[in-house]
């Protein structure tokens, strides 16, 4: 694979990320005593970040490395849209498509942060789902957006936030199918088993474990192979990208499988990886097709991010370069 193409074609792609958006709010600060009011520290603030999360950092690792990006999404109308929205605009990613709702609130998760140590979190959200009007207002305006753009893949990113219903899931991948689109998943635990068709479904394995009800300890190619099986059975998806934390990923498509191991990393939050993985793998296999490739490239990327603290997008540069180390450059 000439990698130097390959990145210089990602400019080509056109991409939509639909799924549950959220505000990362970072308060960082110090410990140097404990509270006398009760037994927990005080933080003495230094200053405040904010950072886009959920799909909305899909997103950001699209544009990141090049492709043209569009967001569907639902956010309360309040101050935390405003900052959420005016972040993405500021990264290019395309934003005319999310409902502001009166029915929620956005989601925002408040960390505590002191000497890159995360001390308390408090999140701010509700969980249900949109409301029918929002709904359809989502899958209208996707539909129009597919027969106008021909996105080459759409990315499904689900954080149980309500947004991605199983009328909304059964929609879009119909108007995909219809169109010809690429079709990808991050899935959660709510509606694990709505995304039937699909062409690439990447849970990680603690998701698989509790949807399948698997209590073995021991995980290896031939269980994992099983776990494709399983999940094939109820999906008829293309590809499985099972992601094994520090072991790894598992890809499988018919019978081609394999374990791919974790390059050694300094791990410093592993918050936004499965984000990176997604944006990756897809944009990869929409590009290439090559599922062996599409798994290399996203192991690398999900390593890379959590070498930062908090969510992070993937730096283009950085990928190439470590694609061309660990993956033999040019062949």
């Amino acid at each position: 694979m000439n990698f130097d193409v390959l990145f210089d074609d990602f400019r080509k792609l056109r991409i939509a990320v639909v799924g549950d958006v959220m505000l990362d709010t970072y308060w960082w600060g110090k410990v140097d005593r404990i509270s006398p009011e009760a037994p927990v520290p005080v933080i003495a603030l230094d200053h405040k970040e904010y950072r886009i999360g959920g799909a909305g950092n899909v997103a950001l690792n699209t544009v990141s490395l090049g492709a043209e990006t569009t967001l569907f999404s639902v956010v309360g109308d309040d101050d935390d849209a405003d900052m959420l929205l005016g972040l993405l605009q500021d990264q290019h990613v395309d934003t005319k498509y999310i409902i502001k709702s009166r029915s929620r609130i956005t989601t925002n998760k408040i960390r505590v942060v002191s000497k890159s140590q995360q001390m308390l979190r408090v999140d701010s959200e509700v969980t249900h789902d949109i409301v029918s009007e929002d709904e359809e207002v989502l899958l209208s305006s996707f539909t129009s957006y597919v027969k106008r753009y021909q996105p080459a893949v759409v990315i499904f990113e689900d954080y149980d936030k309500g947004i991605l219903t199983p009328t909304l899931i059964k929609g879009i991948i119909a108007v995909c199918k219809e169109h010809g689109v690429v079709t990808t998943v991050d899935p959660k635990r709510a509606h694990f088993f709505a995304y039937e068709g699909v062409d690439i479904f990447k849970p990680n394995l603690k998701e698989v474990r509790e949807a399948l009800h698997i209590t073995a300890a021991e995980i290896n190619e031939a269980t994992l192979r099983e776990i494709h099986a399983e999940l094939h059975k109820v999906l008829q998806h293309k590809v499985s990208l099972i992601t094994l934390s520090e072991k790894g990923v598992f890809f499988q498509k018919g019978s081609q499988s394999r374990i791919l191991p974790a390059h050694l990393r300094n791990i410093a939050d592993v918050s936004g990886a499965g984000d990176t993985v997604i944006a990756v793998a897809s944009m990869v296999y929409a590009q290439t097709k090559d599922i062996r490739l599409m798994a290399g490239m996203a192991n690398i990327a999900g390593g890379l991010v959590c070498e930062a603290v908090g969510t992070a997008a993937i730096s283009r540069e950085m990928l190439e370069k470590e694609c061309h180390r660990l993956l033999g450059g040019n062949e």
